[in-house]
């Protein structure tokens, strides 16, 4: 769950809202089984923080861990029946969940009724009898720490049954049974969906997903008639997946910038300031010797100093970051190997030019043949790669604008490694090398740079935000700022042109102290390989922008719910705010937002009406009609939530309880129609009973089109108190 807009893996969760959170879930369970393949939901349970992720006891209160944090577990586990979870690192009330019998067995099992395999993370197992009597069937990742001969010594010594025993093997056979029926052998080479029909998939996906926050004056969309500036330091990145286990390697990825000059009759750039905390990426500035986007990888069983050495495999990569975690090739039997990563590099502009190499293993770069960075004589730790990397060792050169220059990495696998484990880190194995690069700039004049370009055209759009280096497993952030001198470009730029863009990148929030100067600004998230198209399409009104957002953006880290306690101390963290996380303590408080949960704006106007609600006693429906007053196509989602007039204990305002997304044409209506079950509309969970109850009340149904404004309202009666446990 989203507690804090600082969470490592923030960009990786669905929602603060755990109705939103666990029907986003189970979509996904629905989509990935229906292929055969099973899906594994995690991390079950309370793992919302990076921070000593392994040791950290999160104390919850039973109300707060059932309504906000398991709850989105339940409703996964009711919609969608995911074949596997996955248990988290942390603690919980003093106990590892990964050797919890109350989480695994009690709650999951019992009172569930889930029938399924429960894996570690990885790592994430920390006992033998503890471990397999709570309920954990596979420990990952292999070759296990905590079974094989411990489960003999165990065995005999009575830490845990026989029974036991057979009850875990079973699930791993029959998980190893459901997935055998895919046809997919083992180590099978990896096939490739880089095709016309994913790439518009993901763009249209990409699009849809776009939050239009602000546009005052209609300054979009866009007129791709005239002249646009396009500025910020992810102009030309593409930031389209956040850091760590969730990073994935590309076919491709568009920028916004490219996706903008795609589009307009004339485009200008300037970077205005750096943004980064590793230098940016080299991948999508690289040409292979084939002329193709990023460089070649190739692999060797032998070292460099043999002459006649012949790769074992060659790849083509889009970008120049290389975890190799799951790198797997047949001939490469041994931990040991080597590789090469060649690309080619031609500057837009004469100047020095700052080259980084980060490693886990040993590497050296070379420019034009010439040695340019070693990080293999000297190594020095950093925070790379889970931990157990180097820094980013740099190196600058002087180059010619138009010239090409050949960059290459020679590199050693992770174990050639001379920086020694720290206390609690654990290597992944495999190894990992990151390149990147930049024109060194000084950014007093970048931004002075940016502010005259800005005066000279009619429209700018400023890309920034975070990245992968900044929003990744393994680290929160440490405050909501948005990198360097981001924001003293964005309000310069802002008081030279009124008709200033933002396009924020990030998967959680940022302060944005210029929003008052900008036009408009919208959230545009991780969008994928296409990220940048789908920013243009946006921008420019090919696609009408029907997002909403799935948590508060605070005005700044300090009002946020979880902001007095969201680090580990003395190893636990206490969550304070108890059930009201997100806009629950926003509305509880009066504390406004910079924008409210389910915000987000159209090119076209909707009007809600003729709400109707009827309780069957099982199922709740809502009806209300959408007309979309406006003269273009458009989607708008209808969000349901419930408040409870007068309960035996303190309540949110509110609460989402159910909701849908209707694409209308201009000038056109739908009676648009949600469905929630009674019982998860209504009830709380009671510490006095240890059970959910629907209270005998009267309930107010609110309907809108985000949080902060729900115009439409109707009630219904609860004639009797129900109490219940289950699904």
């Amino acid at each position: 769950m989203q507690r804090s807009p600082l969470g490592g893996r923030g960009f990786e969760s669905f929602s603060e809202d755990p109705v939103l959170a666990g029907s986003s879930a189970a979509a996904i369970v629905n989509g990935i089984q229906e292929t055969g393949v099973v899906a594994s939901i995690k991390h079950f349970i309370a793992n919302d923080q990076e921070h000593q992720r392994m040791a950290v006891d999160s104390i919850i209160t039973e109300r707060a861990l059932r309504e906000i944090y398991l709850l989105p577990f339940q409703i996964a586990v009711r919609d969608s029946k995911p074949g596997s979870f996955m248990s988290s690192y942390n603690k919980l009330g003093g106990t590892h969940v990964s050797e919890n019998p109350r989480i695994l067995d009690d709650i999951l099992r019992k009172e569930w009724g889930w029938e399924g395999l429960i894996m570690s993370d990885w790592y994430g197992t920390y006992s033998t009898s503890e471990a397999m009597n709570a309920g954990l069937d596979l420990e990952m990742p292999g070759p296990s720490r905590w079974r094989g001969q411990l489960v003999k010594h165990a065995l005999m010594a009575n830490k845990i049954s026989k029974q036991t025993l057979d009850a875990r093997g079973r699930e791993v056979l029959r998980l190893v049974s459901r997935v055998a029926k895919t046809g997919v052998p083992g180590n099978a080479p990896e096939g490739s969906r880089d095709t016309p029909e994913t790439s518009a998939l993901l763009r249209k996906i990409g699009g849809e997903s776009i939050v239009l926050l602000k546009n005052d004056n209609k300054a979009l969309p866009l007129d791709k008639s005239k002249t646009v500036a396009v500025i910020g330091p992810n102009a030309k990145i593409a930031a389209y997946c956040g850091g760590g286990s969730a990073t994935l390697l590309p076919y491709y990825a568009t920028t916004p910038f490219d996706g903008i000059a795609a589009k307009a009759s004339e485009t200008k750039y300037s970077v205005g300031c750096y943004s980064h905390v590793l230098l940016p990426l080299l991948g999508q500035n690289l040409k292979t010797a084939d002329g193709k986007v990023g460089v070649t990888f190739k692999a060797f069983t032998d070292p460099v100093e043999v002459s006649d050495r012949e790769p074992v495999d060659v790849i083509h990569l889009a970008d120049t970051y290389m975890y190799l975690v799951d790198y797997y090739h047949p001939k490469l039997t041994e931990d040991l190997y080597w590789t090469e990563v060649e690309g080619f590099f031609t500057p837009d502009e004469d100047g020095d030019f700052e080259f980084g190499l980060t490693v886990h293993g040993t590497g050296k770069l070379f420019l034009d043949d010439e040695l340019l960075i070693d990080n293999e004589t000297v190594q020095r730790s950093g925070g790379s790669f889970f931990n157990v990397g180097t820094i980013e060792e740099v190196g600058v050169k002087n180059l010619k604008a138009g010239q090409t220059y050949k960059i290459k990495v020679e590199y050693a696998s992770g174990v050639t490694s001379k920086l020694s484990d720290s206390d609690g880190v654990v290597s992944f194995g495999g190894g990992g090398i990151r390149i990147g690069g930049a024109k060194v700039i000084d950014p007093t004049e970048e931004i002075e740079k940016a502010v005259a370009l800005a005066k000279s055209v009619d429209q700018v759009v400023i890309c920034a935000g975070l990245n992968k280096d900044w929003e990744q497993e393994g680290h929160d952030r440490e405050h909501m700022d948005l990198p360097g001198r981001t924001n003293d470009l964005i309000s310069a730029v802002a008081d030279a042109n009124p008709n200033t863009v933002v396009v924020i990148q990030s998967g959680c929030p940022v302060r944005m102290p210029w929003a008052d100067k900008v036009s408009s600004l919208a959230q545009a998230w991780y969008g994928g390989n296409e990220t940048g198209n789908a920013i243009a399409d946006v921008l420019f009104g090919d696609v009408n922008p029907s997002g909403k957002l799935p948590l508060s953006f605070p005005v700044r880290n300090e009002d946020n719910p979880a902001f007095l306690n969201y680090r580990s101390s003395h190893g636990r963290v206490l969550y304070g705010e108890d059930i009201y996380v997100g806009y629950r303590f926003y509305e509880a408080t009066l504390k406004a937002t910079q924008f409210p949960f389910g915000h987000g704006l159209s090119y076209t106007t909707f009007r809600l009406s003729e709400l109707a609600v009827t309780n069957d006693g099982t199922n709740l429906t809502v009806q209300v009609l959408v007309e979309n007053t406006g003269d273009r196509d458009g989607s708008e989602v209808v969000q349901v939530y419930i408040a409870q007039r007068a309960p035996c204990v303190k309540r949110p305002l509110k609460e989402l309880k159910g909701f849908t997304k209707e694409n209308i044409a201009a000038g056109q209506s739908k009676v648009v129609t949600v469905t929630i079950e009674t019982k998860y509309a209504t009830s709380y969970w009671d510490e006095e009973r240890d059970t959910w109850v629907s209270e005998k009340d009267t309930y107010d149904v609110l309907v809108g089109t985000t949080s902060a404004e729900t115009p439409l309202k109707a009630s219904f009666e609860i004639e009797e108190s129900k109490w219940w446990r289950g699904l």
